[in-house]
């Protein structure tokens, strides 16, 4: 006899196979018949976990912003270490789940999302660049972040680098090795002054 499984574990391994699908597939394919089949139930079985389409991308939107809080680092660890960890956590989630990677970042995709999902995802990227901005001021109020460029501003570069250290990696469009976190620590380096002669 099969046990069944805990509606909240069978909620989340129905939006792990919708991601899969859509980084796959494209959410064109996105189906009942499809997800149902990938996670071994019937159609009848899915709606009991999410009741319309639109209430299975929510379930997406929440699962992919659980997924990156989960990516977080300590914040009681020094302000670069924070940054190099998240960067690693960051790139190690989407090489994993490219689904989260298409959730993200398709503007196409989110055109075909309910508000509330959009809600969900936009939430997301501002946490991230909330804890971000708030290393880098860390980092600068101890010297060992740039000072020289808003800590937002610094936060949104780093952001956009790290998103497309993840889409190369993805697309193997560019040869990205292990050293590409430590690339973005780059970014952070406090300048030198040139004391004048």
């Amino acid at each position: 006899m099969t046990t069944r499984k805990p509606t909240d574990v069978r909620r989340t391994e129905i939006a792990d196979a919708a991601l899969r699908v859509v980084a796959t597939r494209g959410i064109a394919a996105l189906s009942t018949r499809v997800l149902a089949d990938a996670v071994g139930l019937t159609t009848g079985a899915l709606f009991k976990h999410f009741t319309s389409r639109d209430a299975l991308l929510l379930g997406m939107a929440e699962r992919v912003h659980e997924l990156l809080q989960a990516t977080y680092s300590d914040p009681a660890l020094p302000p670069r270490e924070r940054l190099h960890r998240l960067a690693e956590a960051r790139l190690t989630l989407v090489s994993g789940s490219a689904g989260v990677l298409t959730l993200v970042l398709s503007e196409q995709f989110a055109l075909a999302l309910p508000d509330d999902a959009v809600r969900v995802l936009r939430e997301a990227i501002g946490e991230t660049h909330a804890f971000v901005a708030g290393a880098v001021r860390d980092g600068q109020a101890d010297g060992s972040i740039r000072a020289d460029v808003p800590a937002e501003a610094l936060g949104l570069v780093f952001m956009g680098a790290l998103q497309m250290t993840a889409l190369a990696r993805r697309t193997g469009a560019v040869a990205v090795t292990p050293s590409a976190v430590e690339a973005l620590d780059v970014l952070f380096r406090p300048t030198l002054t040139l004391e004048k002669p």
